[in-house]
Order: structure tokens, then C-alpha cells, then sequence
């Protein structure tokens, strides 16, 4: 099975909308991730058939938690994960990409440009010092502990949005952690297809 079968193979488990021309810009990101890599240590993934399971289909898995959102914010973005591929698939939503590691930054900047990613910034900063910006909804995938995401990202947050933290195995004590002014609203399993082990997506907004 080719790579471009293997993502629509797995947009279609996951009964995602995901157009063929959406579908063949985020083969065309698995790219760049696989050409910048050399240089930048953008992922430890080599292999191409673990880029798409990793990478494409498990940033999609949020897709259906963006819903209305307006604006989103994926903290520490790294490799554009998950921002990028929601990028591509909801271009009517303004996605800010956040990394404190300029060369990071650099790649996803390229990213933008040469994807043509009319509904995409990209920040470089540390989270803590970004002002004047607030979004509907903050995304991460395995940036940092919830209490601290949240903490972060509150000054971040609009009064009705939430956070949609992307997670492996079921965050128990982190969510324990989690401070008072924060709710958990849902946390849902998470089926990514072509990929062992588990994924949750941990929904939380402000009491």
C-alpha cells in the first residue's frame, strides 16, 4: 500500500471529510517534514509509513473536537503537530503556531509559505510571554503536564473557549493535579488508526 492509500484508507476509519486536495497537501507536508528533518531534528520519525499513522492521522483526531472554534492556538507546535494538518483541513479557521525553538519556527514558516497556508502565523516564544492574542481553542500534543498547559495558556484562552489537550494513556494523576479554575469537561479514547497504543483527548475549559 502506497502512502497516499494509507491516509485515505485512514481518513476513511476514522469517517473524517477530508478532501483529495487536502489529502495530497498533507502527503506534500509529510515532505517537508522528511526533507527539513535532516537538518533540524524535527521528529524521530524516519520511516514515511510512521509519519502518516503518527503524525497526519493522529494531529486529525482533533478535528472533531474544533467544531465552531474561530481561532485556535496549538502550543508547542514543534513539527506543526497538530496544527498544520488541521490547518489544511479547516482553512476557515485562523491557526497560531506556537514554539519557543526558533529553528522549529523557521520549518514551520516554510511549512506555511510553501503549503500555501492562507489561515496560518507562526509565533516563536516562549508561551508565558505571548500578549494581545486570545483563541477559542488551545491545542497541544504531548507539550507539557495539564496543570501546567493550562496555567500557561489561561491568559490565552477567550471567556467561552476550552482546551483540547492530546494525550497517550489516560492522564489520572495530571488531572488531579489540574488547578481550581480549571474543569474537566470530557475526556475521550481516542482510535487512531495503523497506531498501537492509546490516545486520549482531555477537554477542559474555565469555571
Amino acid at each position: 500500500m502506497n502512502h497516499a492509500q494509507q491516509l485515505q484508507n485512514g481518513i476513511a476509519a476514522m469517517n473524517l471529510a477530508v478532501s483529495p486536495e487536502q489529502q495530497a497537501k498533507l502527503l506534500a507536508y509529510v515532505e517537508l517534514l522528511k526533507k527539513w528533518n535532516k537538518t533540524y531534528n524535527l521528529t524521530a520519525l524516519r520511516d514515511e509509513t510512521l509519519m502518516i499513522s503518527h503524525h497526519l492521522l493522529d494531529s486529525l483526531t482533533l478535528l472533531p473536537y474544533i467544531g465552531g472554534a474561530q481561532t485556535m492556538l496549538d502550543v508547542g507546535s514543534g513539527g506543526g503537530q497538530p496544527g498544520i494538518p488541521a490547518a489544511i483541513c479547516r482553512p476557515d479557521v485562523e491557526i497560531t503556531l506556537l514554539d519557543a525553538n526558533t529553528k522549529k519556527t523557521s520549518f514551520l514558516q516554510q511549512a506555511v509559505i510553501e503549503l500555501e497556508l492562507k489561515n496560518v502565523r507562526v509565533v516563536s516564544g516562549r508561551v508565558e510571554a505571548v500578549k494581545d492574542f486570545q483563541a477559542d481553542l488551545i491545542t497541544s500534543r504531548a507539550f507539557a503536564e495539564l496543570a501546567d498547559f493550562v496555567n500557561w495558556t489561561a491568559h490565552l484562552l477567550q471567556d467561552n473557549g476550552r482546551w483540547a489537550a492530546m494525550k497517550g494513556v489516560y492522564p489520572h494523576d495530571e488531572i488531579a493535579r489540574l488547578p481550581n479554575f480549571v474543569q474537566v469537561d470530557k475526556v475521550e479514547e481516542l482510535h487512531v488508526p495503523q497506531l498501537e497504543g492509546e490516545r486520549h483527548m482531555v477537554l477542559m475549559s474555565k469555571k
